[in-house]
């Protein structure tokens, strides 16, 4: 049991130390993306205005003078960027100095450190007019929306792609089973009872385990979900080895050597482990 303990913090290190050379930036980053519609043909600009006056590295303007500013005069936008520094909204929130042009994309993407209670503000510069939406939050880590405009009128909905999410863990799910099916051949269960066996507790522990790492993916983003990974795929391998013991024997005879139901549980989880990391690299819209 040690030498197993061993090999999975050795493997979660790897995990670990690879994650930080793929993403550079171990924190967590929480995300506001909203797509427009009703603006085509305009010109725009959008930014978050916010309820509090920091958020990570975006800040509120100091009122004491120009030196805080993000933008200087000569930068591409500054005469936009002093629109929205100019811009005070009667509810008292904050520009950060964050926008972006959406004219030609029709989306906003606020992908380090958004506000969490914010309101859309839209400037256009044909008519040196703003409008803006009521008071919204982050409702994920990652948080959809789509807003539709109408006149001076802002609606905004959720739109997290649930139906993506879904199919996406029904693959994750068949994917594992097919793999860890394919090892129990391999270790030598083959008499049918072993294998319907071996996959109702795998489709069971494989749901709960890919459900939980979709909540925790969902609130809490992608360090979380590697974190988590690795706790709750330990949990799934000492459920699976206690029932392995439990049951396969008596479904396959007395010649099963007692190293074995256990030692398949551990190379198992490990492959499915290992399968559900390099997924999240080789097909990153999988996770």
């Amino acid at each position: 049991m040690k030498k197993v303990c061993f090999i999975l913090l050795c493997a979660f290190i790897m995990t670990f130390a690879s994650a930080s050379t793929a993403y550079g930036d171990m924190g967590p980053k929480p995300s506001v993306v909203i797509d427009f519609t009703g603006l085509e043909g305009r010109t725009y600009y959008v930014t978050l205005l916010s309820e509090t006056k920091t958020t990570g590295p975006y800040s509120a303007i100091k009122e004491s003078g120009q030196y805080d500013y993000r933008y200087k005069k000569g930068d591409k936008d500054y005469d936009i960027f002093l629109k929205f520094a100019g811009y005070n909204d009667k509810d008292g929130f904050y520009f950060l100095q964050f926008f972006q042009d959406c004219t030609l994309t029709h989306q906003f993407s606020w992908t380090y450190y958004p506000p969490n209670v914010f309101k859309i503000l839209i400037y256009f510069p044909d008519t040196d007019s703003f409008i803006t939406s009521g008071v919204s939050e982050r409702y994920a880590f990652d948080s959809y929306f789509t807003a539709r405009v109408s006149g001076s009128e802002i609606t905004l909905e959720k739109s997290y792609d649930y139906t993506d999410e879904i199919i996406s863990l029904i693959i994750r799910i068949v994917l594992t089973i097919g793999a860890e099916v394919g090892i129990a051949l391999l270790f030598g269960f083959r008499e049918r009872r072993q294998i319907h066996f071996i996959m109702l507790v795998n489709v069971i522990t494989q749901v709960m385990l890919n459900l939980a790492l979709n909540i925790i993916n969902y609130l809490s983003g992608e360090m979380a979900f590697i974190a988590f990974y690795f706790l709750l795929e330990i949990l799934v391998f000492v459920i699976e080895a206690i029932l392995y013991n439990l049951y396969l024997k008596r479904y396959g005879g007395r010649t099963i050597p007692k190293w074995k139901p256990g030692l398949y549980a551990f190379a198992g989880n490990a492959v499915s482990y290992l399968l559900g990391i390099g997924l999240s690299y080789w097909v990153p819209g999988i996770f």
